[in-house]
């Protein structure tokens, strides 16, 4: 797949957390757009999207200067009172391109300098043990949050083909956690999965959450249905998995060997 890259200039990185992040004073794109291009992100349909004209994974603008606008914005929302922030709400902080740019990198530099409250780290991608350093720096003051929809890659390979392979993520949240860096394994969304998840995910995380389509999208499912999962679903012969109860068969199963406070259910998993 071809993906257009620009360099852009923000004016702006903090955004003010509401919705699904309202318990984030703040929420943090060091990109926008996000060639992963998961059959079922929910920002395919919002603004950011739609209004660009290209298909979502095509195109992502790279967000230059970034580390010194963020640096101006941070220290003027820790004068107001704590800063708390999600990084990232509709890109992943860590897709191919940060290999060679280095935003997300810088930015952390910048908050490892002035520490936020708290940040939530939400990725898919393997490439966050490069900052290990950074992240230890921040102490208990970070989480990172590794997506891990299913242990099966040949779902994976159906649902998010560009997207990192499961094992490399597994093996990432294995070094995080030799790096005492306090992690979580996010289930989200949920792709059909083996019983044998909850044994996979064990040795490597004390915290679990697990959240939907119909809860997680901002909009009771309604984004996700507008992309048609639902015939995906089908035709791998998984339409069952495409139901607002069945992330209780995924809860019921990490209950095997998690116990009820180390699992969580949609937003309360991605909160402070």
């Amino acid at each position: 797949m071809k993906i257009e890259y620009t360099s852009k200039i923000p004016k702006s990185l903090l955004n003010k957390g509401t919705g699904f992040l309202s318990g984030y004073s703040h929420s943090l794109n060091p990109y926008t757009g996000c060639s992963f291009a998961c059959s079922y992100c929910y920002v395919r349909q919002m603004p950011v999207s739609t209004f660009r004209g290209a298909e979502w994974g095509t195109w992502v603008d790279v967000k230059q200067e970034a580390a010194a606008l963020l640096k101006k914005e941070l220290l003027r929302a820790k004068a107001k009172g704590p800063v708390t922030i999600f990084m990232s709400s509709s890109t992943d902080p860590y897709q191919p391109v940060e290999y060679k740019e280095q935003i997300t990198r810088s930015l952390l530099q910048v908050m490892v300098e002035h520490p936020p409250d708290f940040l939530l780290v939400q990725t898919r991608s393997p490439l966050v043990r490069r900052d290990i350093d950074l992240l230890q720096a921040l102490g208990d003051k970070v989480r990172v949050s590794m997506t891990v929809e299913t242990d099966r890659e040949d779902v994976r390979k159906q649902f998010a083909p560009h997207s990192p392979p499961i094992p490399a993520r597994l093996q990432t949240l294995r070094l995080l956690a030799e790096a005492g860096i306090p992690s979580q394994a996010a289930i989200a969304p949920i792709l059909p999965s083996s019983h044998q998840f909850p044994e996979t995910l064990r040795p490597l995380v004390n915290r679990v959450c697990i959240d939907d389509y119909f809860m997680g999208d901002g909009s009771n499912g309604k984004r996700t249905k507008r992309l048609g999962l639902q015939s995906l679903y089908q035709m791998v012969g998984q339409e069952e998995w495409y139901h607002p109860a069945a992330y209780l068969r995924v809860y019921d199963n990490m209950k095997r060997l998690f116990s009820e406070d180390e699992l969580f259910i949609s937003q309360k998993g991605f909160e402070p």
